[in-house]
């Protein structure tokens, strides 16, 4: 089976091993991949949940993946309570000058859950790289929520123009529809990351609670 970068299932593995070796930020001695039709499915474990996220965006850089099965497990070798967890979270929240005040911190088990508001995108995802790193912690739930502020029929077309900036070509084949505070993507993109730079760029308008990424990647 080859795809539109002229790769096999096989050639997708090794390129998806190669890169969790060479990334830094992942201990891909426990990780096991595989590959089929351009999925790519990844188990195995980690010692930090912070790897588990890096192990599934390094995957998503390579050329032919289509789509990532995240079934790795965090084993952590660190004893920490949830009580530890949930002290050292909100020193983390406190620290980080992106982050807003009041949220709220729950933990389970060493699950972490994020509540309360920001008024950005980038602060919701600040607290969540914020909390990810903490020794212990097996997984994150992001509940903050993001005030609505999408108030004009211009955040479309401005959503577009950013689309074609960024994205370039492939911005002519991205649609955007916005409904309140949630922005859906349809469309066509050659590539996972194309399909990244696009979700990101919706996520950047002022107010957007919710971005419903469409589209399909052509082979």
């Amino acid at each position: 089976m080859f795809n539109l970068f002229g790769k096999s299932d096989a050639e997708v593995k090794q390129d998806v091993i190669n890169e969790l070796m060479w990334d830094p930020s992942v201990n891909s001695s426990e990780v096991k991949v595989i590959a089929s039709k351009g999925i790519v499915t990844l188990s195995g474990s980690v010692p930090h949940y912070i790897e588990k996220r890096a192990a599934e965006q390094a995957t998503q850089r390579v050329g032919g993946v289509r789509a990532v099965a995240d079934e790795l497990q965090v084993k952590s070798i660190f004893d920490k309570t949830d009580e530890d967890i949930a002290v050292a979270a909100l020193e983390a929240l406190a620290n980080s000058h992106m982050v807003p005040e009041h949220l709220r911190v729950a933990v389970e088990k060493g699950w972490i859950t994020l509540s309360g508001e920001a008024d950005w995108h980038y602060q919701r995802a600040a607290a969540m790289d914020a909390v990810s790193k903490l020794l212990g912690v097996s997984g994150v739930t992001n509940g903050i929520t993001i005030k609505e502020r999408i108030q004009s029929a211009d955040v479309k077309t401005l959503i577009e123009q950013a689309l074609k900036r960024t994205a370039e070509e492939e911005g002519k084949n991205i649609l955007v529809s916005v409904q309140g505070n949630k922005i859906t993507l349809s469309g066509t993109v050659h590539s996972f990351a194309e399909s990244d730079v696009a979700r990101h760029a919706a996520w950047n308008a002022p107010g957007v609670m919710n971005v419903e990424n469409n589209l399909k990647i052509f082979q």
